[in-house]
């Protein structure tokens, strides 16, 4: 009986020592690696991104393509100085004023033909005139219509001119609202060459010139 209530006890004692013996978990860890840990928060580097020179343009929410729009209706080129596009302006009155000066180059020849024209129909001889003396009635008549024609072109032509400056102006401006306008663009276009084929092969040579565009996918 005693011996076997000392084996329980011992075995019980025995328990209690190997409990002992696992590490502990919860325990603070020693000054040491505090220490260290300090140490690597004070003396690490802050992460800075890395500044480029190149110019970025971002998106300009109050850039109104509706004013642009009405400028360019008004005076034209003002939508374009409003987005800041002053290189189109010299090429918007140079074109416009070619057009200009067609529609006068026109109707001056078209009103003096046209009082030659209305002399004649009438058999009048006095206050023609003398430039036009020896040309056929059929001439006259030709020259007339395709004056006009030539005339009513113009207009049409400056109004048309007058109408794409205004479309050109709203582009830029929905383009500065909302796009980012900067030099990393996804679209660039090179000289390229490009092989004939046999069919077309026309003895000037086997490439001709041609215009390579390529778009990069992000």
């Amino acid at each position: 009986m005693y011996k076997c209530l000392l084996l329980v006890c011992f075995i019980i004692g025995f328990s209690f020592i190997a409990r002992a013996q696992n590490p502990d978990t919860i325990a603070v860890k020693s000054k040491t690696d505090s220490l260290n840990r300090a140490k690597d928060s004070v003396t690490s580097k802050r992460y800075y991104p890395k500044i480029t020179k190149e110019k970025t343009y971002h998106p300009d929410t109050l850039h109104s393509p509706h004013k642009a729009v009405m400028r360019s209706l008004m005076i034209p080129g003002w939508g374009q100085v409003y987005n800041h596009r002053w290189w189109k302006v010299p090429i918007i009155y140079v074109g416009m004023g070619l057009l200009v000066d067609g529609i006068i180059f026109n109707q001056n020849y078209y009103s003096s033909i046209l009082t030659e024209a209305k002399l004649r129909e009438k058999g009048i001889t006095e206050g023609r005139n003398p430039n036009y003396v020896g040309i056929s009635d059929s001439d006259i008549y030709s020259a007339l219509d395709s004056y006009r024609r030539d005339r009513d072109l113009c207009i049409l032509g400056l109004v048309g001119a007058w109408g794409i400056q205004m479309i050109d102006a709203y582009i830029d401006a929905k383009f500065i609202r909302s796009y980012t306008m900067d030099n990393n663009l996804s679209i660039k276009i090179s000289p390229s060459v490009m092989g004939q084929s046999l069919y077309a092969f026309n003895g000037v040579g086997s490439v001709i010139p041609a215009i390579k565009i390529t778009f990069t996918v992000r």
